[in-house]
């Protein structure tokens, strides 16, 4: 969970906007294909737990990627690789060891961090990208390493006194919407089936 404060580099989507989804989307494709031609390993580092309302988009995205790349079998060497999943979360326990274990497995990762965070009221609901890592565990108040080379976050919440009750209190509706938004993105940017309230129809496979 990472409080969010406004920066020039972050670029906000909000997804009851009618042209969001296919502005995320194309933000997804540019750095699918950047990563690419530096033959690069894209992976998408899904931060949250599966115990908190407002702290579970990360994993929710996970669960949704795993979910539909692991249906397919075509090209599926140059899927990007998934972290973190309502089985088998990413958090503060184990990140760094994560971390650790996404270095020594490939040759040049580069990671995406997903991950939940706290914002202004005016915010909540929205999704942000950001070509720049997150440091997450601010809004309760831990002290984690600075993740990914890129991040995309959902504001499922106001920031304030105490995280952990906001966290506890958020609305699942909030965050399933944000997570099906980001899942979606990432898919449509693959050609791929998309869940939800977010689908759409795709054509062809890259």
């Amino acid at each position: 969970m990472k409080i969010m404060q406004p920066a020039d580099t972050l670029l906000y989507f909000d997804p009851a906007y009618k042209t969001a989804l296919k502005d995320f989307t194309k933000e997804i494709r540019h750095l699918k294909k950047s990563v690419a031609k530096k033959q690069q390993t894209l992976v998408f580092f899904c931060i949250g737990s599966d115990r908190a309302t407002g702290d579970c988009l990360g994993p929710l995205v996970g669960h949704m990627l795993l979910q539909h790349f692991s249906n397919v079998k075509k090209h599926a060497h140059f899927l990007p690789r998934i972290y973190g999943t309502l089985e088998t979360p990413v958090h503060a326990l184990n990140l760094e060891k994560t971390l650790e274990h996404i270095q020594n497995t490939y040759a040049v990762p580069y990671v995406v961090a997903i991950d939940a965070s706290l914002g202004i009221a005016e915010h909540v609901g929205y999704v942000t990208y950001a070509p720049a890592p997150l440091i997450p565990g601010i809004g309760v108040q831990k002290k984690l390493p600075q993740v990914g080379d890129s991040s995309i976050t959902g504001i499922v919440n106001r920031s304030g006194l105490n995280s952990h009750t906001t966290l506890q209190t958020t609305h699942l509706s909030t965050v399933l919407n944000s997570a099906s938004f980001i899942a979606t993105g990432i898919l449509n940017a693959y050609a791929l089936p998309a869940p939800g309230r977010h689908k759409k129809a795709v054509l062809s496979f890259f």
